[in-house]
């Protein structure tokens, strides 16, 4: 049955295919446009499906059809490359973060199709003094991977960066970004990943694995932080701490305060409550879900449309080049309406 089918007949965390992705496939970010009357869906190819082109944004209508695509400009395909996170602001601007040999926000004018440079990343050291700034809280001395993108109300762009065990702040209208935040219990091959405002001054992201500090890294959590009122980060306080490779990667929460999560590792969306207990887990088991149309394989964001969750299937990362019969887009009906992000 088609994703739109009306409300009635779904039943909750009832699974459908909302869309399939093209090349140059490894879908990875969503976002909804303005008024929910389009979905935008990033690929991610890091050197898979076909790799060697610029990465693309992919627009879609409410039902799931292909309307256009976005190539964007300037991506140096020598090396890997691929788009992995995405925003809108007020103003219907998009921007995409650019994983590429130039790490960088691209904010894109739907309207005119002109394309800029809002941000670019840098690496930054290992921490060697206590209250060293501008540095990373790792052993090792990590490339910058700008991942997960959220606006804060006054305009800020708050970026997890997967490898640097950090998030950058970037100040309203562009420019330099700085370190935000770092810990050394962020430090993995993959780190800091999805990430949003809960409330005006509270962050909620997710870290795919952790380090070994925490006691075991094969296992990702869910941490909060406070924004401070002279705008620093507070302490990380633990929300939810996850099973061995479960990966935990984007995650979407609705108003009600359930926090929707795609794990990666496991293959399945996590249901968590709005105190960070688990509640369920779609597919059940493997054997559920290799008995779908398209199984999950790598789901990496959610985005909600309504009260339907929509979510990407990328194709696990460590899969060769991945499975190009597995990139879509999922339909899940959550049965209640999303956490309104800002948009300034």
């Amino acid at each position: 049955m088609a994703p739109s089918a009306t409300a009635a007949s779904r039943s909750p965390l009832d699974i459908r295919v909302f869309a399939r992705v093209p090349e140059p496939g490894q879908p990875e970010p969503i976002a909804i446009g303005p008024h929910q009357r389009r979905v935008y869906v990033g690929t991610n190819q890091q050197g898979k499906g076909e790799a060697d082109v610029p990465s693309k944004v992919f627009v879609y209508s409410r039902q799931g059809g292909l309307l256009r695509d976005i190539e964007l400009r300037r991506q140096d395909l020598s090396d890997d490359h691929g788009i992995q996170g995405l925003a809108f602001d007020a103003r219907r601007r998009l921007y995409a973060l650019d994983r590429s040999a130039t790490p960088r926000v691209v904010r894109i004018n739907l309207r005119t199709g002109r394309q800029h440079d809002y941000a670019r990343f840098r690496d930054v050291p290992p921490c060697t003094e206590p209250e060293q700034r501008g540095c990373s809280a790792t052993v090792t001395d990590a490339e910058p991977t700008p991942d997960y993108p959220a606006f804060d109300r006054r305009g800020r762009l708050y970026v997890t960066d997967l490898e640097q065990a950090l998030i950058w702040r970037v100040p309203k209208n562009g420019g330099k970004p700085r370190v935000w935040l770092t810990d050394p219990r962020l430090e993995n091959i993959f780190g800091p990943n999805g990430i949003q405002f809960v409330s005006p001054r509270t962050i909620l992201f997710a870290c795919t694995a952790t380090s070994p500090s925490t006691g075991d890294p094969t296992s990702g959590a869910l941490f909060k932080v406070r924004v401070r009122r002279d705008g620093t980060a507070g302490p990380l306080r633990l929300f939810w701490r996850s099973k061995p490779f479960d990966g935990p990667d984007g995650f979407a929460v609705a108003r009600s305060g359930r926090v929707y999560v795609a794990l990666a590792g496991a293959n399945q969306m996590l249901v968590l409550s709005r105190t960070g207990e688990e509640l369920t887990r779609v597919p059940a088991t493997p054997v559920d879900n290799a008995m779908m149309e398209v199984p999950f394989d790598g789901p990496a964001s959610a985005a909600f449309l309504g009260r339907r969750l929509l979510v990407t299937n990328q194709t696990s990362p460590l899969a060769g080049s991945g499975n190009p019969e597995h990139w879509a887009v999922f339909d899940v009906f959550a049965g209640e309406r999303g956490l309104p992000l800002y948009r300034p």
